[in-house]
């Protein structure tokens, strides 16, 4: 039996190198594909990539996505900034960069199926496919997995889902590749201070008042952008007790700060829900998780308008942040995911 065409999505980091390494030892016929993106150290990066991919002995293609990548990542990155809220590109990216136009890439190129180096399962059963948590729980990258569609998860292959990270890297020395203990950057096009990266592409600082729970005003502010949801230090507010950042006001233009209890809520408004297969019976009731490393916590899901969801913690939840995504499991596996809102004006 010819053994199977699979493309790997190749960084030239540890993570990407072992998963082809590991392919390859179990007889795939193994491709490497590298990434164009609007990247700095690009040249570099590339460089690193045919290298890794010359020591494997396995070709190496490159797919210029960096015109789409600009228009889809950057510039959802920049406008939701802009709006006061917060956001994950690396969720859009995978969703919509690597896993659908490398990924098709890959698939015109011959390629059978795909692989990353992420830390995550592929959970098949009954024909039907879902994203997994990884065996390491400290490494798990399901969460940034979570608006994979089934169609894009049934035709992925992770080779590192039973690995930990002191593998990898162990293997990694045994094959004499030397990678440093560094982990990959979470927002790779990010090579300076985010309000400098914002003003490099025009967001221009916007003077606003700090107000506090009840709309007094104790501050000014040079623009929503420049502060997160329980972010303490910088506020320059002196009090007796800390000021946190409790809400970012994008239409109106304005910070509020609460008190470390303001930070608590039970409940949160979702949009854009989306679900792997289909939807379950609401209210659905579930683990949910926040942000890439928070606590996965039990929650119900109810409908609250016709593109609306409300979302009711059994405890509080600290900091919950409009622009990030709320991830849906049953046990390890993710059911969907829907983006957190802004509670005053989205659930009505």
């Amino acid at each position: 039996m010819t053994a199977l065409h699979i493309g790997v999505a190749m960084s030239g980091g540890v993570d990407s190198t072992m998963a082809a390494s590991l392919l390859q030892a179990q007889g795939y016929r193994v491709h490497g594909f590298f990434m164009l993106l609007p990247l700095a150290n690009l040249e570099a990066q590339r460089l690193r990539v045919q290298e890794v991919a010359d020591r494997l002995s396995i070709p190496l293609a490159t797919v210029d996505l960096r015109q789409a990548f600009t228009e889809r990542v950057i510039g959802s990155f920049v406008e939701q900034y802009r709006q006061g809220l917060t956001p994950n590109p690396c969720i859009h990216c995978n969703n919509t960069i690597k896993f659908e136009l490398l990924a098709h890439a890959m698939l015109h190129a011959g390629m059978e199926r795909i692989a990353t180096g992420h830390y995550a399962r592929v959970h098949a059963d009954g024909g039907r496919c879902w994203i997994a948590r990884a065996a390491d729980p400290r490494k798990d990258q399901s969460y940034f997995l979570a608006r994979l569609s089934a169609e894009q998860v049934c035709r992925v292959t992770f080779p590192l889902s039973e690995w930990t990270k002191a593998q990898v890297f162990e293997r990694a020395a045994g094959l004499g590749f030397r990678f440093g203990g560094e982990e990959s950057q979470d927002v790779c096009f990010l090579t300076e201070t985010l309000p400098a990266f914002l003003a490099q592409q025009g967001v221009r600082e916007r003077v606003g008042p700090v107000v506090d729970r009840d709309g007094r005003q104790i501050g000014e502010h040079r623009g929503v952008w420049h502060y997160t949801i329980g972010q303490r230090r910088g506020l320059g507010l002196p009090d007796a007790t800390p000021w946190y950042v409790v809400e970012l006001d994008g239409p109106n233009n304005r910070v509020v700060v609460g008190k470390h209890e303001d930070l608590f809520a039970d409940r949160c408004c979702l949009h854009s829900l989306r679900w792997t297969h289909e939807s379950p019976p609401l209210p659905w009731r579930g683990l949910v998780q926040l942000r890439s490393r928070h606590t996965p916590a039990l929650a119900e899901l109810r409908q609250a308008g016709p593109e609306t969801w409300e979302l009711i913690f059994d405890s509080r939840q600290r900091a919950i942040t409009p622009g990030q995504f709320a991830v849906f499991y049953e046990d390890d596996r993710v059911l969907g995911s829907a983006i957190i809102g802004i509670p005053e004006s989205e659930c009505r």
